[in-house]
Formats: C-alpha cells, sequence, structure tokens
C-alpha cells in the first residue's frame, strides 16, 4: 500500500514538473528519477530469534501465546508444539471442549492428548497463526514443548555450539 502511494506521489510530482517548467530535459531527468526510486526495494528485515543453551542442555525461551507469556523448550523431537494444561488455562484456551484422544509419548510416560489451534504463537519477532497444538492434560507435563508444527513454519533453525537460531520468512 505504501508502495503504491508513493507511486502516485511521485507520478503527480513528475507531471507538475512537466507542466510547470515544460522543459524536456529536466522531464527527462525527473523521470529517470522516479524509476530509480520504484526500482530500489527496501531491505527485508530479518526476522531472527537467537536462543542460548541452559544449563541443563535445553534450549528454552520465553513465547506468547494467544498474548500470554509461556515458557517453552524447544523440542525437534516432537511434532507438535505441546502445552501443558496450566498454560492452555492461563492462555484462555476452550478446555471444557477439548478431547483427550491423541496417544502421545512424554518424558512421564504415556498419555492422551487434545488437539487445538492457537490463534497466535510468538516467539520473539517470529508470529505464526493457526498453530496446531496439543494440551495434555493437568499433571502430566512440566514443560511446554515448542515443537515441529512451529518449526516446520520458519525459513530456517540450526543449532552453532550453544546457540539455536530460529529465522523467519521476510
Amino acid at each position: 500500500m505504501s508502495r503504491l502511494l508513493l507511486l502516485v506521489v511521485l507520478v503527480a510530482a513528475t507531471a507538475g514538473a512537466a507542466f510547470a517548467y515544460g522543459d524536456p530535459t529536466q522531464i527527462a531527468k525527473a523521470g529517470t528519477i522516479v524509476t530509480e526510486l520504484l526500482r530500489r526495494t527496501p531491505a527485508a528485515v530479518p526476522r531472527a530469534v537467537a536462543v542460548e543453551r541452559g544449563q541443563s542442555g535445553e534450549f528454552g525461551l520465553q513465547a506468547r501465546i494467544n498474548g500470554v507469556n509461556a515458557p517453552m523448550v524447544i523440542d525437534t523431537g516432537a511434532t507438535s508444539v505441546v502445552l501443558t494444561y496450566e498454560t492452555a488455562k492461563a492462555a484462555g484456551l476452550p478446555l471444557e471442549l477439548l478431547v483427550y484422544d491423541v496417544e502421545v509419548e512424554t518424558a512421564a510416560g504415556h498419555t492422551k492428548a487434545a488437539r487445538l489451534t492457537l490463534d497466535r504463537l510468538a516467539v520473539g519477532k517470529l508470529v505464526e497463526r493457526s498453530v496446531p497444538a496439543l494440551v495434555v492434560p493437568r499433571g502430566q507435563m512440566k514443560t511446554n514443548l515448542l515443537g515441529m508444527s512451529f518449526l516446520d513454519r520458519l525459513e530456517s533453525w540450526e543449532v552453532r555450539a550453544d546457540r539455536l537460531m530460529l529465522r523467519g520468512y521476510p
């Protein structure tokens, strides 16, 4: 939208200059300036988040689920984002409507989870909408997991030494 507005302003300025001056050299110069301005594309702002490895060896971070802070651990072995019951409740998710029918294996053992979709999941500058997730029953997990249903939406992620870089699309 702003690019279109810029184009309209530049064309109007060029037309005004042509009408006011009537000088073909000045008109050509103004046309060249307009063309150059339109060819330039603003540099895409990189959307990236660096996560340092914690003392326990995990990559933990603070996410926001539907606007509510939620501590999470990145887990590339988890197919989905997995939330504790307590976090889901704090985020205002419709727990009374959930059906716990998905078999999952957690660090505490086997349990069932419920499917839902998060309206908004943000990790720093990385914001994703309509993210598939699971919720486990109360007391089944102590930590929220940032799994592949979020990570697969990123342009890339990589671990180098003790830093995990998450990169979103521009």
